[in-house]
């Protein structure tokens, strides 16, 4: 419950609030936290208000507006913040654990190191706003506007993020594993060395992402857009990228052992010394793909377009070349399914 004390300066004014607490915090009898549970301040202004390090949890701040608010290390466990302006607000270290976030505006707001585990943030506002080394895990991110916004090193596991848009914002170094990503908008952003683990990615929309070192073992990438996407590197080992567009895509030294790529466009891709071992490439779009030195040992490539691709040196021990198109593909050097190596 909170303190009446704390309560009565509050709804003098932000002002009256601020020079108080300066006054409070000095005093040597003060009380070691400001106590502002279960208040009700909903369709409250607060803006620029300090509410640094206050216990607010279970507080009802619906619609509240803490434009530029002081809210580091503040305690908000289960509070409502619906609909709440939380714009240019500082949340560094902030505990928002099961807060119920919906539709909150939270545009280029400071939330460093906080924690959002199982909060609800669905219809967000994050456009540029900050989320380094936070914990989302478990929380609802679906239909959040998250252009822009850096959420490097953040915690994202098992989230749901179907939905949402996430056009050049910085992920790198996330861990996004079993997450939910269906239909997320992710062009241009950077996913480099992220982690997307059994994540599923359906229809998402990656176009000229980068994915370097990304691990994505297990992802199901089903009808996804990665045209011009950077895969340098990454693990798409036993990934689902069935009926996904790689149309130009750059997957030099990709790990795809055992994918599936049934009816996959890898159109014009660089797929240059990518281990491709096991791979489900059945009737697979490769036109022009340059696959020199590519692993393609017991590779399914039954009725898969080859036409003008480059396979010089590329090893395709064993591979099932059943009806494939090789119209204009260069073989040099390459080692064919019955072990021979083609002048």
């Amino acid at each position: 419950m909170y303190n009446p004390e704390h309560l009565v300066v509050l709804k003098q004014g932000v002002n009256s609030w601020n020079q108080w607490r300066l006054h409070y915090e000095n005093s040597p009898s003060a009380e070691p936290l400001i106590n502002l549970r279960e208040a009700t301040l909903g369709q409250t202004s607060l803006r620029a208000i300090n509410l640094q390090a206050a216990d607010c949890c279970m507080a009802d701040l619906n619609y509240a507006d803490l434009h530029a608010a002081d809210l580091r290390e503040a305690l908000l466990y289960t509070a409502n913040l619906n609909g709440a302006i939380l714009t240019h607000a500082n949340l560094i270290g902030a505990d928002l654990r099961e807060a119920s976030l919906r539709r909150v505006n939270l545009r280029k707001a400071l939330c460093t190191a906080a924690t959002f585990a199982m909060a609800d943030l669905s219809h967000a506002n994050l456009r540029e706003s900050v989320f380094r080394d936070v914990s989302l895990r478990q929380a609802n991110l679906s239909y959040v506007d998250a252009c822009m916004a850096d959420f490097q090193n953040a915690t994202l596991i098992e989230s749901d993020l179907r939905g949402i848009t996430l056009y050049t914002a910085n992920l790198s170094y996330a861990n996004c594993k079993r997450a939910n990503l269906q239909a997320a908008d992710l062009r241009e952003s950077k996913l480099i060395h992220a982690t997307f683990q059994d994540a599923d990615l359906r229809e998402a929309n990656l176009t000229s992402a980068v994915l370097c070192l990304t691990n994505l073992v297990g992802a199901t990438l089903f009808g996804a857009e990665l045209s011009m996407a950077v895969l340098s590197l990454a693990n798409l080992c036993m990934a689902n990228l069935n009926q996904a567009n790689l149309n130009g895509v750059v997957l030099m030294g990709a790990n795809l052992v055992g994918a599936n790529c049934f009816s996959t466009n890898f159109r014009r891709a660089n797929c240059v010394e990518a281990d491709l071992r096991e791979a489900q490439m059945h009737q697979a779009d490769l036109t022009d793909c340059n696959l020199r030195r590519a692993n393609l040992v017991m590779a399914n490539l039954q009725e898969a377009n080859l036409s003008g691709a480059d396979l010089s040196q590329a090893n395709l021990s064993q591979a099932n070349l059943w009806n494939a198109c090789l119209d204009g593909a260069k073989l040099t050097g390459a080692t064919m399914p019955d072990g021979s190596i083609h002048e």
